[in-house]
């Protein structure tokens, strides 16, 4: 499962891909911000009178009328410019940029993008070197000069590289180590071999061969030549320093996912997985009936959750000083033989008539998968202590333990267990400069940041209810830097937090959404920010300073267009979920007083865990121009986190857990009433649509709730759980062979029967993450039902997110239709 970025220049519903989420089935609140009362109909902001009406055509067409935006920013290495890259939508290529703070853009040579400066590498001990990897090959930047010198020019790509804490340089090729000396000499470190180590010579053992040995003189001759011949070279790596280390044999059954090196050389961490796991089968393929031979082609495809089964992981600790190797084990970890499902399995067993009997056994466990992070899972600190974050294949608990390197024995350090789900996100952690380690945690219900020395108690350095995320430690170790919501859960500002006296500071007062980054010297923040109607565009502020806009890269055409900036409320949930946040678009010449009420439409966003109703620039960019024009052609447009959303916390996360698509239709019912109450709309003419999660929503609200919306458009959506994959789906439904009761109760599949009103299904038919198949199954199931009233569109060329604007504007122009049929 891919982590969901907002990016112009692509589909935002092709980033959205179902980021999972998970709940118990408990009712669970979302507090109302301090300063965000709910609501009321007189407090909503009547939308601007555009001069020109939108069309579906300018609105669907190629994005880059908007913009070509700068993407992927990061500070140069002297903190005196920035560099980033722009790509036309159409275009296969990106084109890279480098800005003086006081000055213009500038595009880069092909010829000079290996020596600017680098968005990725490593720092000496010193902070006076830089070593980063560029095309494969290593490159090492004197950070006083600037001069860049290339060590590397091989086809064999480099794969990782750190500084050693002598000033060498390590870096690794495939399973090799390396370790480049100050006088040029390259010296192998480890050499890990997945083969079964050579069997050396050995004496006969079997009857015929100990005779043949003994009555043959050649035959006892040629292996005691044999071993005379192995005893040397041994005897010769022992004694001479020159020689290359022995290779180190791991067996043939697993393959190494990642390798981490000591800072001083001495230690080599892997963790191994099954080979034999691929993550699909064979008929896990996926038709393209458009394959440019004129046939039909099977798209590789990746396995669904009914079928696929992770192996976990295991880990090995290398001592190459003392020659020693420690296959680790998980008994150091609290709750490793928990049998942490016993409740489900339970669960259904009694759905079967039968009893479940929980019994201990080690769990499958592997280094964490936090889909956003760009960190290691694996952590060592400057003087050689060693910290690692597992998770449980089984999503149950997450686990930072520290690794003693003499014995190879974990130690929990910290376990965060979540009956539902633990968040693939908000998983940082690190060493700090005085052999403590900060960490995030959801453990009081929102990511909160944690200190913590090695066999000591945490400390929390920051507590409330929002979210704190993208940690940074300050280059003098003085700060711990952070994003979080605190002021509302749709606004994100930065912070930092003083790690000697606790003092919590807001560095930046914007009113929308934001991402930053540190500059090397600690006396800039880089900002990436974005308002309702002001798309993302790059800002710098002085810690304690004024912020400036560096790129005005916004269209004129869009920067003067009179956008509609949603009014972002909060409504209040009948279902016990406290405030559910949206965001409301009113008609032009909107009035309360008006005879006839409005017909409405709810927008479902896609991912389940994402977050839309904030006050930044929405990732749907095409949706917020479509909400415009139906809001410009009298429609009242709602698009809501329900419950499962991104941004409110754990309980609102995994308030989904094992029931899919029910409390987030309750919270669509709470905003057709707040609507109704608050916005002057029919209730008798409301419609929905949305894709990936959002067309699973779509289907059920129609499917269990077949009074609540007069019509619905479901795009590229999710049909039979078990057919999505295991990373996202386990989280939330287990797996189906351990918890059908939940896939059965959170699939529209097994609900179609309800449907009573208009539905329209549109998918692309090369979608690998929904695949086509979902709806090809439900098409069938309704056709089975005899239900008369859906039709579907096919798009025979496009993925999960549409690519082509004909596809955008054909599929756009059908909702539309359905809404102005069936509401007006």
């Amino acid at each position: 499962m891919n982590p969901v970025y907002r990016h112009f220049a692509v589909s935002a519903l092709a980033l959205a891909i179902l980021s999972g989420c998970a709940a118990t089935e408990n009712a669970v609140s979302t507090p109302v911000a301090a300063n965000q009362t709910p609501v009321s109909q007189a407090e909503l902001v009547t939308p601007p009178v555009a001069a020109q009406p939108l069309t579906m055509k300018q609105i669907m067409a190629n994005p880059d009328w908007m913009g070509i935006f700068a993407r992927n920013p990061y500070w140069s290495d002297d903190a005196s410019s920035v560099l980033f890259e722009r790509q036309p939508s159409a275009s296969a290529l990106k084109s890279y940029y480098v800005q003086a703070l006081d000055g213009e853009a500038r595009e880069l040579s092909l010829g000079e993008l290996h020596q600017v400066s680098q968005r990725s590498g490593v720092l000496d001990k010193a902070k006076k070197r830089k070593a980063y990897i560029y095309q494969g090959n290593l490159f090492v930047k004197d950070l006083s000069t600037g001069e860049v010198a290339q060590m590397t020019r091989t086809n064999t790509a480099v794969d990782g590289v750190r500084f050693l804490d002598n000033g060498d340089l390590a870096f690794w090729q495939g399973n090799a180590v390396f370790r480049l000396h100050a006088n040029g000499m390259v010296e192998q470190l480890a050499d890990i071999r997945m083969s079964q180590a050579p069997k050396g010579v050995k004496a006969p053992e079997a009857y015929l061969a100990k005779e043949q040995a003994k009555l043959i003189q050649y035959v006892a001759a040629q292996h005691d030549k044999a071993k005379a011949r192995e005893d040397y070279k041994k005897a010769l790596a022992d004694a001479d320093t020159t020689m290359t280390a022995e290779p180190w044999y791991l067996g043939e059954s697993e393959v190494v996912v990642e390798l981490s090196l000591s800072a001083d050389g001495r230690y080599v961490l892997v963790s191994l997985q099954d080979k034999s796991y691929q993550g699909r089968s064979e008929h896990d393929i996926m038709p393209n009936y458009l394959g440019k031979e004129g046939y039909v082609d099977a798209v590789p495809a990746r396995a669904r959750v009914a079928e696929d089964n992770p192996p976990g992981q295991r880990l090995v600790l290398i001592d190459l000083k003392d020659k020693q190797k420690h296959d680790i084990s998980i008994e150091g970890l609290q709750g490793f033989d928990e049998d942490v499902l016993a409740a489900v399995k339970a669960d259904n067993a009694k759905a079967r008539g039968e009893t479940y009997q929980s019994e201990k056994a080690p769990r499958k466990v592997q280094l964490m998968q936090d889909w956003g992070w760009s960190q290691s899972a694996i952590q060592w600190s400057d003087d050689g202590k060693l910290l690692v974050m597992l998770e449980a294949v089984d999503n149950k608990d997450r686990w930072i333990a520290s690794v003693n390197l003499d014995s190879g024995k974990l130690t929990t350090e910290h376990r965060l267990h979540d009956d539902a789900w633990v968040n693939y996100d908000y998983n940082q952690f690190g060493w700090l400069e005085d052999g403590r380690f900060f960490f995030v945690s959801e453990e009081t219900g929102y990511s909160q940041l944690y200190i913590k020395a090695p066999g000591k108690a945490a400390s929390a350095l920051t507590s409330g209810k929002f979210v704190v995320s993208d940690v940074t430690l300050s280059p003098d170790g003085k700060h711990l830097y952070y994003k979080a919501n605190k002021d509302h859960p749709g606004v994100y500002n930065v912070y930092r937090v003083a790690l000697a006296d606790g003092k919590d500071e807001q560095l930046t007062h914007w009113e929308g959404t934001l991402d930053y980054s540190l500059s090397p010297d600690g006396k800039r923040l880089l900002l990436t920010a974005s308002s309702r109607i002001q798309p993302e565009e790059l800002y710098v502020q002085e810690i304690g300073g004024e912020l400036k806009r560096l790129t005005h890269y916004t269209s004129e055409a869009f920067a003067n267009y009179a956008w509609q900036a949603p009014n972002v409320v909060a409504v209040p949930s009948n279902h016990g979920a406290g405030v559910v946040y949206a965001r409301v678009y009113l008609p032009e010449g909107y009035d309360a007083a008006k005879a006839e009420k409005y017909p409405a439409v709810i927008f479902n966003h896609g991912a389940g865990y994402l977050q839309n109703a904030h006050f930044g620039f929405s990732g749907y960019f095409r949706e917020f121009m479509f909400h415009n024009l139906l809001a410009q052609q009298g429609y009242v447009v709602m698009d809501m986190d329900y419950r499962g959303s991104k941004g409110y916390g754990r309980d609102w996360r995994t308030a989904i857990y094992r029931q899919m698509g029910h409390p987030e239709v309750q919270d669509l019912k709470d905003g057709v009433a707040w609507m109704v109450k608050n916005a002057h709309v029919d209730s008798k003419r409301v419609g929905t649509y949305g894709g990936s999660y959002g067309g699973f929503l779509t289907f059920m609200a129609l499917f269990r709730e077949p009074e609540l919306f007069q019509a619905g458009a479901a795009l590229r959506p999710v049909t039979d759980w078990a057919h999505y994959n295991a990373p996202y789906t386990s989280n939330i439904l287990n797996t189906p062979d351990v918890d059908p009761i939940a896939f059965e109760r959170s699939s529209p599949i097994y609900h179609a029967e309800g449907l009573n009103k208009p539905l329209l299904i549109m998918s692309g038919v090369l979608d690998d993450n929904v695949f086509f198949q979902d709806s090809v199954r439900l098409v069938q199931r309704l056709i089975e039902l005899e239900k008369p009233m859906f039709e579907t569109a096919i798009y025979p060329v496009e993925p999960h997110g549409f690519r082509e604007p004909s596809s955008w504007l054909d599929e756009y122009r059908r909702i539309y239709k359905l809404f102005e049929a069936e509401l007006k």
